[in-house]
């Protein structure tokens, strides 16, 4: 008889999203013609900007001459499109990294649910709450919680994000081997400052604990004192490892490349207290599992960082920065507290009395055929607030907007 992995089966029957998808095609079913507008699901809406796609088009034509084709690149990601990243994203901020310390890959959702393997099944795990699923259900299919019980599973250091704190994590007074954290973050929208940052820093250093930081919404950053990297702080390229995605940053949700930051003087321990390099250990997962993203992908990918690139981008980011004033405005009309959707495209409100998240979802779909996210889906401090994104074409996004403004409560 062959057995299963029953951590599986702690899991919830289904992904949030997935859920969110069965109940709206239901509605769709039952309401033929009615226009049903998401700010649900964070994906992109605008088309890949012109840089990207010539430079698709030239790859292309590569792969399709003898004197240029590509068979299996390195696994690690190309070396123009890693320096490219280095220069851009780090170098420039006065961090010192190299580009053997970056890794591309096709997600950082990917990369983010996989790094878990690094660790030790006994490793202690700390995370926000609410908090985006892939964090905790990797965790729990790996068998580093208990049962599931009250919303939460057992064995699991929750940091809840309240409005009471601003929605940003505090220091636990346990230590955690692993502790994830995104900011900008999803879902509240909530972005933790240099001195907040650096508190966890310090932690994880006094700690001998390991950040596993989430920056993936980093280009939506307006605020002079929110960092863009966690190697802004001090110290933090000994205890942090960061994960970055083109999918927001460049529209590159349906084109899937991204990259994590492995520092050289990151390192684990084994049960004899002899310590290993985490660069070293990654290196050694994705040359086993990954193939690498394509060639044509990664060249679309370093168009990013040219000049007109990063031109056409800040325009499109810009265009979903007012979709997020839009939205906020809209809540605000409708009477309703809302949060985030100035460092972040996340809006996060509090759903009005007598409605928790999900009959908050329900009223939306019904009333105004727009669909959202309900917050309990990110955990229990996330019950009584949900989720809108700023993902969508301006044009729908105002006539969303419209009619959330016009609900009445």
């Amino acid at each position: 008889m062959t057995r299963l992995n029953e951590n599986y089966l702690k899991l919830p029957g289904s992904y949030l999203f997935s859920e969110i998808a069965k109940r709206v095609a239901a509605f769709k079913e039952a309401h033929p013609g009615e226009q049903v507008i998401s700010l649900g699901i964070g994906d992109v809406s605008r088309p890949l900007v012109p840089a990207v796609v010539a430079a698709l088009h030239q790859a292309s034509d590569e792969m399709g001459a003898a004197e240029t084709f590509r068979g299996y690149g390195p696994e690690q990601g190309y070396l123009f499109l890693r320096e490219a990243i280095l220069k851009h994203d780090y170098l420039e901020r006065g961090i010192n990294l190299s580009a053997d310390e970056i890794f591309v890959s096709d997600g950082a959702k990917s990369d983010v649910a996989n790094f878990q393997e690094l660790f030790a099944r006994s490793s202690c795990v700390a995370l926000q709450d609410p908090v985006y699923p892939v964090y905790l259900d990797t965790n729990v299919m790996a068998g580093r919680t208990g049962k599931f019980e009250n919303g939460r599973f057992g064995g699991i250091i929750y940091l809840p994000c309240t409005e009471e704190n601003g929605f940003i994590p505090q220091l636990p007074r346990e230590r955690a081997d692993m502790v994830y954290l995104c900011s900008p973050n999803n879902p509240t929208g909530a972005a933790m400052t240099r001195a907040e940052l650096k508190k966890w820093v310090d932690w994880a250093a006094a700690n001998g604990s390991i950040i596993l930081y989430d920056s993936a919404y980093e280009a939506f950053i307006t605020g002079a004192d929110v960092p863009h990297s966690i190697y802004e702080i001090p110290g933090a390229d000994k205890v942090a490892v960061e994960f970055r995605s083109f999918s927001k940053t460049a529209g590159f949700t349906g084109m899937r490349c991204a990259y994590t930051v492995v520092p050289k003087a990151l390192c684990v321990y084994d049960e004899t207290g002899a310590g290993h390099s985490l660069n070293a250990l990654w290196l050694r997962r994705q040359t086993t599992k990954f193939n690498g993203v394509p060639y044509v992908i990664q060249r679309a990918a370093e168009a990013v960082f040219s000049p007109q690139g990063q031109a056409q981008i800040r325009e499109v980011i810009a265009g979903y920065q007012q979709n997020a004033r839009v939205i906020l405005d809209a809540l605000k009309q409708a009477g309703l507290t809302a949060f985030g959707g100035v460092n972040a495209p996340y809006i996060w409100l509090k759903t009005p009395k007598g409605l928790d998240s999900w009959a908050f979802f329900t009223k939306l779909l019904n009333e105004a055929r727009v669909v959202g996210t309900p917050g309990v889906g990110f955990g229990a401090c996330g019950e009584g607030y949900f989720r809108l994104t700023a993902f969508n074409t301006p044009q729908l996004t105002q006539a969303s907007a419209h009619r959330i403004a016009g609900l009445k409560f």
